[in-house]
């Protein structure tokens, strides 16, 4: 390859994926600049190499092994992040799991968030004035309005979940600092992969470690830490030690 022609490649790699490339001298070699490479650039990465992997799948189906899952509602991903840009109230149709009953919501659209291999509509519902999250499988007869919304200065949807897990909005839920107590195993694989972003270790040795965390403790945190079993142990607060003795109790119950 000539040297404009590689020049030329990393102009287009900056210009697509927003990755900057330079020369490493230390090393000897070009890389991406880590420290400026955004969390959109990552994942346009990270979905360029499952794009290549799929390919490979086709051709290859004995060496890789794909989730089998239905992904739902992905049809309405252009629609929302569309009137989200452009502040444009929506309408649609809802259904919760635990609801059989189907209502109708007029929302404001502030973000999209992914948790667990789901999308979210966060959005701010105009029934209530509270922001809720809405599930895109859940999510039909989508009618993006012409009627325009101004988004509050002060408000900011990062901040607004900031301490939250998953996607349950904060509403009517205290922030609490918690406290969790992991065997030696199951602690390699917080540390690697932190609980949430304000984890902080207070003790790494051969018996236990020790996390602490600042959390609103919704039903999605809690559904977290009891699927460690006993694995893990709350130190602290005490209200969450009740309510998962609660939840193993009614559990035992079942048996």
């Amino acid at each position: 390859m000539s040297k404009r022609q590689f020049q030329r490649d990393l102009k287009d790699i900056e210009s697509i994926f927003e990755v900057e490339i330079g020369f490493d001298f230390k090393l000897k070699v070009y890389a991406i600049n880590q420290d400026e490479t955004s969390e959109v650039s990552q994942r346009r990465m990270e979905a360029l190499d499952v794009f290549n992997a799929l390919k490979i799948g086709e051709s290859s189906s004995m060496s890789i092994h794909f989730e089998k899952r239905k992904p739902k509602g992905t049809e309405n991903f252009h629609g929302l992040l569309h009137a989200i840009n452009n502040k444009l109230q929506i309408s649609f149709t809802y259904q919760k799991y635990w609801e059989d009953a189907i209502t109708h919501r007029t929302v404001e659209p502030y973000a999209l968030k992914e948790f667990r291999n789901r999308w979210y509509l966060l959005a701010n519902d105009l029934k209530d004035k509270q922001v809720k999250s809405f599930a895109f499988d859940r999510l039909t007869e989508l009618e993006i309005t012409k009627k325009k919304f101004n988004l509050s200065a002060t408000f900011d949807v990062n901040e607004h979940y900031k301490f939250c897990f998953g996607i349950i909005s904060p509403n009517d839920h205290d922030l609490k600092e918690v406290i969790l107590s992991f065997d030696p195993t199951q602690g390699k694989y917080i540390k690697s992969l932190p609980l949430h972003e304000t984890q902080e270790i207070l003790v790494d040795d051969e018996h236990e470690i020790r996390i602490r965390l600042k959390i609103y403790l919704t039903l999605d945190f809690i559904m977290e830490i009891l699927s460690y079993g006993d694995n893990v142990k709350v130190i602290k607060p005490k209200s969450l030690i009740e309510e998962l003795k609660q939840s193993y109790q009614t559990a035992l119950a079942q048996y």
